[in-house]
């Protein structure tokens, strides 16, 4: 028995059929709508999840070429020697400044020079020696107008301990160890990152790493034992160990003996302090001559050289 068409169209109204349609594209859009905002999550999500790792691996990368400069084996902090020309000493006494001329002259040719020389002239270029404090000073002052920076790093040094006439100001020591620096002298650097453990301005540990980093890629060996003994208090070893192993061949002997110490710890491989043992030794024969070892055996607290 069949309904008519006539007959439906009497039990359903035209309101009743529009209230239909209408919640049937609610429906739809709602359901349309659902779809495309769990696709733009979706989407969303992979692109920051890309995004992140773009910058993690744009960090890394930064960070491992840092390290590549960092741990890569510096150039000598200084030339050879102008008269004997064999490699200066890193260690500080192995060399002397003169004023005159600007040179770093080695331990043995300055004692030669000395025990020779009745005039007091320069080793270098025969300039008669300074008479006094005030001579010598006034002698870096113009070597500094010239962009010496070695007599710079020592005004600096005199400003920051206010000796030789000069006031103590520590911010002018700062500004001149910068320019120092930015002249190619290492020790410069390694003074800045000494002065930000509390040397005179604010504490801030960041800063000093930074330069201490920055004056050991330029060859002070310092800077890498400062370096060294940072990483070794935060664990980590193998960064310590890198340091000190560059510092060793560098002539830091105070690096050997720490490698030493982290074989005997445990810290180290017996490779590992051979290695270093073996590095400074080839450093020994490049700085050692008999002229030297005359300096130092005469007077080894002003001619000590390794």
């Amino acid at each position: 028995m069949g309904i008519s068409i006539s007959y439906l169209s009497e039990l359903i109204s035209y309101d009743t059929v529009v209230s239909i349609l209408v919640a049937a594209i609610v429906l739809l859009f709602s359901v349309g709508w659902f779809t495309l905002k769990s696709n733009s999550n979706i989407t969303s999500k992979t692109v920051n999840h890309h995004s992140h790792s773009v910058c993690d691996n744009k960090n890394n990368n930064d960070n491992d070429e840092q390290d590549d400069i960092l741990f890569r084996q510096p150039p000598p902090p200084t030339e050879d020697c102008p008269i004997c020309f064999i490699r200066l000493p890193s260690l500080l006494t192995g060399s002397k400044y003169y004023s005159c001329c600007g040179k770093l002259i080695c331990s043995g040719c300055s004692f030669a020079n000395a025990k020779m020389n009745t005039e007091k002239l320069c080793a270098f270029c025969r300039t008669p020696m300074p008479v006094g404090t005030m001579e010598m000073i006034e002698r870096e002052k113009k070597r500094a107008e010239l962009d010496d920076p070695i007599a710079i790093y020592n005004t600096g040094c005199n400003y920051r301990d206010g000796r030789n006439g000069f006031p103590q100001d520590y911010s002018k020591a700062l500004e001149l160890w910068h320019r120092a620096a930015e002249l190619g002298y290492a020790n410069a650097y390694n003074n800045i990152g000494v002065a930000y453990y509390g040397r005179g301005v604010k504490v801030d540990k960041k800063k000093a790493a930074h330069y201490y980093e920055l004056a050991a890629i330029g060859g002070c060996v310092a800077a890498r034992y400062n370096l060294g003994i940072g990483e070794r208090k935060r664990g980590n070893l193998d960064r310590a160990l890198k340091h000190y192993i560059i510092g060793a061949k560098s002539g830091q002997n105070e690096s050997l003996k720490k490698i030493q110490k982290m074989y005997s710890d445990g810290d180290a491989t017996k490779e590992d302090y051979t290695k270093a043992l073996r590095l400074y030794q080839e450093y020994l024969g490049e700085i050692k001559s008999p002229q030297r070892d005359e300096a130092a055996a005469f007077d080894s607290e002003k001619y000590r050289y390794y």
